[in-house]
């Protein structure tokens, strides 16, 4: 019999709908409509990884720090990441530099726009993290705003294609927004071990649902992620301000 590693996440309305938690490694990609809490989700991952002894690399696209991670991680899942620092690498994208600059242990910069520094940042990850039980975890949120760049979209689409179909030496969670590139996005659904989509609901409640999930049985219904409309307010307008900082810069690379 085929043995799976498995972690489980140790919040009620997840362990709902996975009550035997998630195996890795794998690849998780989290899809909806912009504007509909996917990293929210996204951080329960986070969360729970770092609980089981995991470490981390945090990839911030469309966030202009790591605070608003740090801020809601510690609101909605009482996880307070300063406490796990020896076991988080911390990413900011930065689209006007050439390659990846090391700005201290825990901190880089990396022109995630060119695939090979995707690569290079997973490998100077490897190299400074302890890969203990379960191992690594890469978390990128609004990975589709990189599809905004037209030099580069092609390989990138190719690029995260591939981490989402073969990459297995480490685990995956990417959000991503189907409301440009569907077509696209949607190929990166097809390549992803687990899929999971959100949505939104007036006045403001965030469900999903689990499509797919690689050895593990799951509850084929939507739930309610215990999210608040304050929270989910606020996620909706960062995410909104940094597309508008964002998208008019990468449209013209």
């Amino acid at each position: 019999m085929k043995r799976v590693n498995r972690i489980r996440f140790g919040y009620e309305w997840l362990d709902e709908i996975l009550p035997e938690g998630m195996s890795y490694p794998t690849s998780t990609l989290i899809s909806g409509p912009g504007g509909t809490g996917k990293p929210l989700v996204g951080f329960a991952f986070i969360s729970s990884w770092l609980k089981n002894g995991g470490s981390i690399v945090l990839i911030s696209i469309q966030y202009k720090s790591m605070d608003f991670i740090k801020i809601t991680t510690k609101e909605l899942y009482g996880l307070d990441l300063d406490d796990y620092k020896d076991r988080i690498l911390y990413v900011q994208f930065n689209p006007d530099i050439d390659s990846i600059e090391r700005k201290d242990r825990n901190y880089l910069e990396a022109n995630l726009l060119k695939p090979e520094n995707w690569d290079r940042t997973i490998n100077i990850a490897t190299e400074i993290k302890k890969n203990r039980n379960p191992g690594m975890l890469i978390f990128a949120s609004a990975l589709n705003i990189l599809l905004f760049s037209p030099t580069y979209r092609e390989l990138l689409l190719s690029k995260i294609g591939e981490i989402l179909l073969k990459e297995k030496s480490n685990t995956y969670v990417f959000t991503v927004s189907t409301s440009a590139f569907k077509e696209e996005i949607a190929n990166w659904e097809e390549k992803s071990d687990n899929l999971i989509m959100t949505r939104m609901e007036k006045p403001m409640r965030l469900f999903l649902k689990i499509l797919r999930m690689k050895d593990m049985e799951f509850l084929k219904k939507e739930i309610e992620v215990p999210a608040s409309k304050q929270m989910l307010m606020k996620i909706k307008e960062v995410s909104e301000s940094s597309r508008n900082r964002i998208i008019p810069m990468l449209s013209k690379i």
